[in-house]
């Protein structure tokens, strides 16, 4: 075990100065309006900058030290609490500032989308001031982290180093958040939970093409069965401020100009970045894909850390003190020149749930992974072992399940396929595919691949009476993948073993013909977890997801459901020497040939 160098920020002030609404004029005369927290004592200081849609006013310190921070199990977690713990920083001798974009609250009128040269203006801004020293950094979450990456890649020069957490939509919101194509509910959820700045009028025609889309739309049976995401058409998006629902709706599609566009953007970035997210992002996608995504385009080209968390969501008002250490860390040599050896630590840290400890590693995916296939069986069997042509081994004879509309049914249909208990611990982390070889009675399906822990588990299952079933086991759930299957086409020459990557365009949609076998490559998003020896590795193939309460509302706002066809269908997997299906594991040595700590 490598010792790395212990460090921790010293405390700078006792005190603090605040400026509220600060209104800062950006270059087409908008002003947007921000709020000052200052080290009370002598200056000049460092900045970190929070600047996001979210109401600053709800991230404002006084409101935020007035109640204990909630842990993601509370019913009083509320996700926009992200900016970070302001009497923490302040403490450590920066200043941090707040910042309303425009469009949202208090600042002018606009979307922060369009005027990405925002970032750039209130930066230098800030540069200007006889407060601070010239050196600016970010921070925050989520909305936060994103603002991070645009402000990068614009290039002001008194931006030195970002630190964005839970960043996303590195290829856009279509691809990271509608994972494999299949429709995610998260942003309707976000805005009924009062995430942003809202307003509504009367509803007014569209421009077209987007009328002639909302018409089509409007017909589509499957969003006629989600009586709240129609009533959101009804109102032509007018409850959707931010525009990161109701345009997809009209147009389920993948736009690679645009990516490609993002892409070249944030290749432009010149400064180090520290990213990360953490597997409770893995139920609502794009968070955790968007945080690799950056990091695998850009680790190699400006100094760059990845730091990949358990499922537990970070407490809001996010105060987590380690993670505000670990921000020191980073800033304190970036913006003060301090050796606080962080960057002489390997580039990835990431924690392994089963055995709770965090883990280091060179690169992501990780060097030493072994990619290993374990293949569906009859009798719910997986195995390592592939399928032999030459022998009498798999069937003919498919898997299969039916799975009603959620209007007729609360039962989600599935099929699983387990190990046996394992007989040493076995440890993955790192991307997943499944490839599964299936036909359906429909044109259309979506694919759910889940993974699960199961056990401890002393049984063996024999032909004595009572032994004939495994019992019920303790489970853990892991990740899931998920794909449309009109939605199959892959690119070639993006994709890898490990990692599918679909086209996603209405050009390459190709619905199913019934009774055809097809081959559909599956993305499952990664993780980072030891199997226990006496566990079974699991996987579930089903086709539906549901919400939790009433009214298609979800119990939790960060654990969205996917918008599922409004159709019975009969889905048959095969697996046999011609249709190996399978789950490509990503199992990494469980003694390091890296550090741990």
């Amino acid at each position: 075990m490598k010792p790395f160098k212990e460090y921790h920020a010293p405390v700078r002030a006792a005190g603090m100065k605040v400026q509220k609404d600060v209104y800062v004029e950006m270059r087409d005369g908008q002003k947007l309006c921000i709020d000052i927290y200052l080290p009370d004592t002598e200056g000049p200081f460092p900045v970190l900058l929070s600047f996001g849609q979210h109401n600053k006013d709800l991230l404002d310190c006084e409101y935020t030290n007035s109640m204990p921070a909630q842990p993601a199990w509370s019913h009083f977690w509320f996700g926009n609490i992200e900016s970070g713990d302001t009497k923490f920083i302040v403490s450590r001798g920066y200043v941090h500032i707040l910042a309303q974009a425009r469009g949202a609250g208090k600042s002018g009128d606009g979307s922060p989308f369009e005027a990405q040269w925002d970032h750039y203006d209130l930066i230098e801004w800030i540069a200007a001031q006889d407060w601070c020293d010239g050196n600016v950094g970010m921070c925050g979450l989520s909305n936060f982290g994103m603002n991070q990456v645009l402000a990068a890649c614009e290039q002001p020069p008194h931006l030195k180093a970002i630190f964005p957490q839970d960043p996303g939509a590195y290829y856009g919101f279509f691809h990271e958040l509608h994972l494999g194509g299949v429709f995610n509910t998260l942003f309707y959820h976000l805005d009924h939970m009062s995430v942003d700045h809202m307003q509504r009028t009367a509803p007014v025609d569209l421009p077209e093409p987007m009328e002639t889309l909302w018409k089509k739309a409007m017909e589509n049976p499957d969003y006629k069965m989600y009586k709240n995401i129609y009533n959101l058409l009804l109102q032509k998006g007018q409850s959707n401020p931010l525009g990161l629902f109701f345009p997809f709706l009209l147009y389920p599609y993948d736009d690679p100009s645009q990516w490609e566009g993002m892409v070249k953007a944030k290749e432009q970035i010149k400064i180090p970045i520290y990213t990360g997210s953490g597997q409770y992002a893995i139920d609502y996608h794009f968070h955790w894909q968007g945080c690799q995504n950056l990091y695998e385009q850009m680790h190699d080209k400006v100094p760059m850390k990845l730091l990949l968390e358990g499922p537990a969501h970070q407490e809001r008002p996010f105060h987590n003190h380690d993670m505000m250490e670990e921000m020191m860390k980073w800033y304190d040599y970036w913006l003060r020149g301090i050796d606080t050896g962080i960057m002489e630590e390997p580039p990835v840290k990431y924690w392994v749930t089963g055995e709770n400890k965090w883990r280091y590693a060179t690169n992501w995916p990780i060097p030493e992974t072994h990619w290993t296939p374990f293949y569906f069986d009859t009798w719910e069997r997986l195995r390592e072992r592939p399928y032999d042509e030459f022998a009498y081994d798999g069937t003919e004879e498919p898997d299969s399940f039916v799975q009603m509309p959620p209007t007729l049914t609360n039962e989600i249909s599935k099929l699983r396929y387990m190990t046996e208990p394992l007989a040493e611990d076995v440890t993955i982390a790192g991307p997943i595919s499944a490839t599964i070889y299936a036909s359906l009675d429909s044109e259309d399906t979506n694919w759910f691949v889940t993974l699960k822990d199961l056990g401890p588990d002393c049984s063996d299952r024999t032909g004595r009476k009572g032994e004939w079933e495994i019992p019920e086991l303790p489970e853990k759930y892991l990740t899931k993948g998920m794909l449309k299957a009109s939605m199959r086409e892959l690119d070639e020459e993006r994709s890898t073993p490990y990692r599918p990557w679909h086209k996603l365009t209405k050009e390459a949609q190709k619905m199913v013909v019934p009774g055809e076998i097809n081959e559909y490559n599956i993305e499952v998003m990664s993780v980072c977890h030891t199997f226990k020896a006496g566990h079974r590795i699991c996987v579930e193939i089903s086709c539906l997801d549901l919400p939790d309460g009433a009214c298609c509302v979800a119990d939790t706002e960060y654990i969205p459901y996917h918008i599922c066809r409004n159709a019975t269908v009969l889905h048959k997997i095969y697996r046999d020497a011609k249709h190996p299906s399978k789950i490509l594991l990503p199992i990494i040595p469980n003694e390091e040939s890296g550090t741990d700590k």
